[in-house]
C-alpha cells in the first residue's frame, strides 16, 4: 500500500479505512496525523509522522482481531478510554469457555470545544458516544463498565447539572450499566485495547484514579464575594466566603493607607486570595462588581495605570497557586453583603494593629422573661457570629433532649440561648420528644429520615391526596407530627412530585408580552393559512379554502380547493399575490407540509422573499391570517344558510363584502387603502348615489376628483399606519396586563402540554395526564419559543411556544 501523494488519495484512504473501522481499535487516534493535512489552505506534505501512522495501520491489518457475535443472556463488558484528542471504546463479552472476545471497536476524534473538556468530562463523553453507537447491543444486555474513572458517579453526584451534563444523565438513565474498577489487566481483549490507547508520558494524570474518592471535587468549590470602598478619611475591604455547604464566612478590613476605589478593589481581592490559600482552598469562584479589575485579571483590558500594576501582578501570582480559579463580574446589587462590609470598614477608621469584631444578631421586642439571657461582654470587644448549617448526621432534637434530661447546654453562647428559649415548648415523655402546639396538642418530633417517610406516605401513599405544600404541612400537623422545616420541606416535596407535575393545571397566563407585527406599506407581508376541512363539501367537492391576508391594508385573497397540495399553494402565491400585487418581502404560514416543501423553497429563492413559520400549535403567531379566517367564515355561514353546498360560489361575494368593510385597526376599507377610493357597490348603481350621479353628469370633474384621491393616497396610508400602531399598542397593553413572565434556558428540564389537548382542546380520557416529559431545552428562539429534545438528544418539538411549557422539578 503506497502512501498517498495528494489530498484526493488521502481522502480515498480514509474512506476505505472508515468502511472497516469497527475492526480497528482507536482508528481516530491512529489517523490523527492525517487530520492536519485535511484542513483548508494547508499544503500537502507527507512527513514522517504521517508515514509512521500509515505503517502502524498496515501492521495492525496484518494481524486483524477476530470479532465475535454477542451471546444472549450474558453481560457485556464495555471498556472506554479518553485521550487528549480522541476517544475510544471496546465492547467485549466472555464466551462459554470464559475467554474474553471483542465484539465492536469504536473511536473518534475530539473536535472544537470538546478538546477543552476536563479529563472526567472526556470520559463521560466517551461513555455517551459508546452508548449511542451501541444502543442495539446495550438495550438487551446488562453492561459492566470498565475505565480509569467512574463517569456514572460523576454524572449522578453533581449538585447542579448544566445543559450538556443534564442531557447525558437523561440519556444514560434508561440503561443498566454498572461500573467496575479494573485493578489488573485480565484478558487479551483489554490488553489490546489499552495498547491501542496509550497514555502519553507528558500527559498529567487526572484526579480520577481508581478506588479514589475524588469525584466530588467540584462540590468543594468555594465562592468569594469581594468589594473595596474608598473614603476621604479611609478605605476598606469586604469579603464574604461561601462554603460548599452554603455556610457564610464574612471578613471586613480597614486599609491602612488612603487609596482609590480601583486599588481598594484589588486589595480586597488580594486579601481574599491570601485567606483562601491559608484555608487550603484549591477551587475558588470569585465575584466582584469592579468591571475594570475583573476584566484586567481576565486579560480583556490592559493595565495602563502604573499604580495598579503591582496589585495586578500580586493578584495574578496568587491566582496561579490555585488548582481552579475564576474571577467573574456581577452587578453591585448582587454583591450587597461584601459592599456593606467594605463600607463599614471604610467608615470605622481604626488605629493600626487593633481589631474590632462586629456582632450581627437578632433582638426580640417584648420578649418573655424566660427568654432574657444575660451575657457578659467586654465593652471593647463585640463578637460576630454567623449561623452555620448543621451536619446532616446531627439530629436537631439532641440539644433539646440533652437540656431537658441532663440540663446540658452547648458551649456557644448564642446556641445556649436558643436552646433555653426553645426548650420551654417541648416535652420529653416515654423516650419521645413532643412539642406543645398553641392549641394544646402534643406533636411528635421527627428526625430527618422519619420526616421524609411521613411526607411520602401522607402525600402519595394509599390515603395520600397529593395535596399542595401548605395543605400537606397542615395535614401532618393534624396527624400530630412536627419538625422545624416542615412547611419548607412540604412545599419542596409537593413541588417535585412527578405525578403532581404531569397532572397539574394548565397555565393560562401568557409567559411573554405580545409582539405585534408592524409594517409600513401595503403588500409588504402576507399571512397564509388554510381553512378546513369544511363540512359539508361544496357541490363541486371543494372542502378547503386557501386564504392570504395583507398585514397592512388587510386586503385578502382566497380560493376554494378540493385538496391542499404543494403545487396549489405555490400557484396561488404566484398568480394571486406576486402577479397581481408584486413580490412581498415576507410570507408567514404555519408548519403544514404543503407550506414546508421543496417547491415553496424554490419559489422563495426565485423571487427572493422570506418565508417565516409560526410556532407549532400556536395560531396566534400568525394572528392576521387567523383573524381573517374567523371573519370570512362568519360572513360565509350567513350567506349559505339556505344552501350550504354552494359556499364555493358565494366565496367571491364574501371576499367583496370583506374588502369593502371598514376595519377597526386601520379606520379604512382594504379597497380604499389599495386603490385610493371607495368601491362602487351594486346598490349605488341600482339606486344612484351622489357620487355616481356626478360621474354621469360631469366626467371631467370626476376625473379631477379621482386624481386628487390618488395624490392623497400616500397621506391616507400614513394615517392608517398611525392608527394601526395605536390600535396594536392598545391590544398589547390589554394583553400584557395578564402576562406572568416565564423563561427557560438551554439545558433546563421542562414539561409540555400533551399534543391531543393542544390540537383538539379536549383530553382523550378523564385520567390522562395533561403534561408530558420531561424534555431538555436545546434551543431558545426569540419571542418565547423553544426547541425540545428527549434524553437521547433527538429533537421532538422543533418550535413550541412558551405558554405550553413549564419547569420540571426533579
Amino acid at each position: 500500500m503506497p502512501p498517498p501523494k495528494n489530498l484526493r488519495e488521502l481522502r480515498g484512504l480514509q474512506g476505505r479505512l472508515a468502511y472497516i473501522r469497527r475492526f480497528i481499535s482507536n482508528l481516530s487516534g491512529r489517523c490523527q496525523p492525517f487530520s492536519r493535512l485535511m484542513r483548508k489552505d494547508v499544503p500537502f506534505v507527507w512527513d514522517q509522522a504521517c508515514q509512521n501512522a500509515l505503517e502502524s495501520i498496515k501492521q495492525y491489518l496484518l494481524n486483524p482481531p477476530v470479532l465475535m457475535a454477542p451471546i444472549k443472556g450474558k453481560p457485556l463488558i464495555l471498556y472506554i478510554a479518553a485521550l487528549e484528542r480522541s476517544l475510544g471504546a471496546l465492547l467485549a463479552q466472555h464466551n462459554d469457555d470464559g475467554k474474553e472476545n471483542a465484539l465492536y471497536y469504536l473511536s473518534r476524534t475530539l473536535v472544537g470545544a470538546e478538546q477543552n473538556y476536563t479529563p472526567i468530562e472526556k470520559v463521560c463523553l466517551a461513555l455517551v458516544f459508546a452508548v449511542q453507537k451501541l444502543r442495539h447491543y446495550i438495550l438487551s444486555h446488562r453492561v459492566i463498565l470498565i475505565s480509569k474513572a467512574d463517569p456514572l458517579r460523576y454524572l449522578m453526584s453533581k449538585p447542579v447539572l448544566s445543559g450538556r451534563i443534564a442531557k447525558w444523565s437523561l440519556l444514560l438513565s434508561e440503561f443498566e450499566i454498572k461500573f467496575v474498577p479494573q485493578k489488573a489487566i485480565k484478558g487479551q481483549a483489554l490488553a489490546d485495547f489499552l495498547a491501542a490507547h496509550p497514555t502519553p508520558d507528558n500527559m498529567e494524570l487526572p484526579a480520577d484514579l481508581p478506588d479514589e474518592e475524588v469525584f466530588t471535587i467540584e462540590a468543594l468549590t468555594w465562592q468569594l464575594y469581594f468589594d473595596g470602598a474608598a473614603r476621604r478619611n479611609g478605605a476598606g475591604a469586604g469579603l464574604v466566603f461561601i462554603t460548599p455547604s452554603g455556610g457564610l464566612i464574612p471578613y471586613s478590613f480597614s486599609l491602612l493607607a488612603l487609596c482609590s476605589n480601583n486599588v481598594a478593589e484589588y486589595e480586597a481581592l488580594i486579601i481574599g486570595l491570601e485567606i483562601a490559600l491559608e484555608m487550603h482552598i484549591d477551587c475558588l469562584q470569585a465575584y466582584g462588581d469592579s468591571q475594570l479589575a475583573v476584566r484586567q485579571l481576565n486579560g480583556q483590558y490592559a493595565v495602563r495605570n502604573a499604580t495598579l500594576v503591582p496589585f495586578h501582578e500580586r493578584a495574578k501570582h496568587l491566582m496561579s497557586q490555585f488548582q481552579d480559579i475564576h474571577v467573574s463580574h456581577i452587578p453591585r446589587s448582587k454583591n450587597d453583603k461584601a459592599d456593606a462590609l467594605a463600607n463599614l470598614a471604610a467608615s470605622l477608621t481604626l488605629p493600626s494593629e487593633r481589631d474590632i469584631q462586629v456582632t450581627v444578631g437578632e433582638r426580640y421586642l417584648l420578649s418573655p422573661a424566660i427568654e432574657r439571657i444575660e451575657e457578659v461582654v467586654d465593652s471593647n470587644v463585640i463578637t460576630s457570629s454567623e449561623c452555620e448549617e448543621e451536619p446532616d448526621d446531627l439530629d436537631w432534637r439532641h440539644p433539646i433532649i440533652e437540656y431537658l434530661l441532663l440540663g446540658k447546654l452547648p458551649n456557644d453562647s448564642r446556641k445556649k440561648a436558643e436552646v433555653r428559649r426553645r426548650a420551654t415548648r417541648f416535652l420529653y415523655l416515654n423516650d419521645t420528644l413532643y412539642k406543645r402546639s398553641f392549641d394544646g396538642m402534643l406533636l411528635r418530633c421527627l428526625s430527618k429520615q422519619d420526616a421524609t417517610k411521613a411526607l411520602r406516605d401522607t402525600h402519595a401513599d394509599t390515603c395520600g391526596a397529593h395535596q399542595a405544600g401548605p395543605k400537606l404541612s397542615n395535614q401532618l400537623k393534624r396527624l400530630g407530627y412536627y419538625w422545624p422545616t416542615m412547611v419548607r420541606d412540604s412545599i419542596k416535596f409537593a413541588t417535585t412530585c412527578k405525578d403532581c407535575q404531569l397532572h397539574g393545571d394548565f397555565i393560562h397566563q401568557p409567559p411573554q408580552q405580545l409582539h405585534p407585527t408592524t409594517l409600513s406599506w401595503p403588500f409588504e407581508a402576507w399571512g397564509l393559512d388554510v381553512i378546513g376541512m369544511i363540512k359539508p363539501k361544496s357541490s363541486r367537492q371543494h372542502q378547503y379554502i386557501l386564504a392570504a391576508t395583507d398585514y397592512f391594508s388587510k386586503w385578502a385573497e382566497a380560493i376554494p380547493l378540493k385538496e391542499v397540495r404543494a403545487d396549489d399553494v405555490t400557484n396561488f402565491i404566484r398568480n394571486h399575490i406576486i402577479y397581481r400585487y408584486g413580490v412581498p418581502s415576507k410570507i408567514i404560514s404555519d408548519n403544514a407540509l404543503y407550506f414546508k416543501c421543496k417547491s415553496m423553497t424554490k419559489l422563495c429563492e426565485k423571487y427572493k422573499f422570506q418565508h417565516s413559520f409560526s410556532a407549532s400549535y400556536n395560531p396566534s403567531s400568525n394572528g392576521q391570517a387567523e383573524a381573517f379566517n374567523k371573519v370570512l367564515c362568519n360572513i360565509l355561514k350567513k350567506m349559505v344558510s339556505g344552501n350550504k353546498r354552494d359556499w364555493h360560489e358565494r366565496l367571491p361575494e364574501a371576499l367583496w363584502a370583506y374588502r369593502t368593510t371598514i376595519r377597526n385597526s386601520t379606520g379604512c376599507t382594504p379597497y380604499n387603502l389599495v386603490f385610493g377610493s371607495e368601491a362602487v357597490l351594486p346598490l349605488e348603481v341600482q339606486l344612484p348615489s351622489l357620487r355616481v350621479a356626478l360621474q354621469l353628469t360631469n366626467p371631467d370633474e370626476n376625473a379631477n376628483v379621482r386624481l386628487a384621491e390618488l395624490e392623497a393616497l400616500d397621506e391616507k396610508r400614513l394615517a392608517a399606519q398611525q392608527r394601526l400602531e395605536i390600535y396594536q399598542a392598545q391590544v398589547a397593553g390589554a394583553f400584557n396586563r395578564k402576562v406572568k413572565f416565564r423563561s427557560f434556558s438551554i439545558g433546563d428540564l421542562v414539561l409540555t402540554v400533551r399534543r391531543p389537548f393542544v390540537i383538539t382542546r379536549k383530553m382523550h380520557g378523564k385520567f390522562e395526564p395533561k403534561w408530558e416529559g420531561p424534555y431538555v431545552i436545546t434551543k431558545v428562539f426569540s419571542k418565547g419559543a423553544y426547541e425540545l429534545s428527549n434524553s437521547e438528544g433527538k429533537c421532538i418539538y422543533p418550535c413550541v411556544n412558551g405558554k405550553f411549557v413549564k419547569k420540571f422539578y426533579a
